[in-house]
């Protein structure tokens, strides 16, 4: 249960990055709400995270995938650099959870 809830918050923190770039660009209800309703969605899941995992692992997972996420989306969608560097350095993070993940 505690890895489904790490999903959902990590699910949960790509929203907000989602509206945090749209706030960025135009102040609208939507992209506040998609802003802070993602992060604060994010951080009371992770909290119930911690209830069946470590909280250094859950953090830590919760983090690399968030991450990941959004520099695939603002690559794929928001047209930021997929130079070669970063799509390794990308690689290396996804590693680096399925990593903490199998140890845990």
């Amino acid at each position: 249960m505690g890895w489904i809830y790490v999903f959902l918050a990590a699910i949960l923190e790509l929203v907000g990055v989602i509206g945090l770039n749209g706030f960025s660009k135009q102040k609208s209800i939507k992209n506040f709400l998609l802003f802070f309703g993602g992060f604060g969605g994010a951080f009371a899941t992770l909290y119930q995270a911690f209830n069946y995992l470590p909280v250094s692992v859950a953090y830590a997972v919760w983090i690399g995938i968030g991450t990941a996420a959004a520099v695939a989306v603002n690559m794929i969608f928001y047209g930021e650099s997929k130079s070669p560097g970063r799509v390794l350095s990308l690689v290396v993070i996804i590693l680096g959870v399925v990593g903490l993940k199998a140890v845990s």
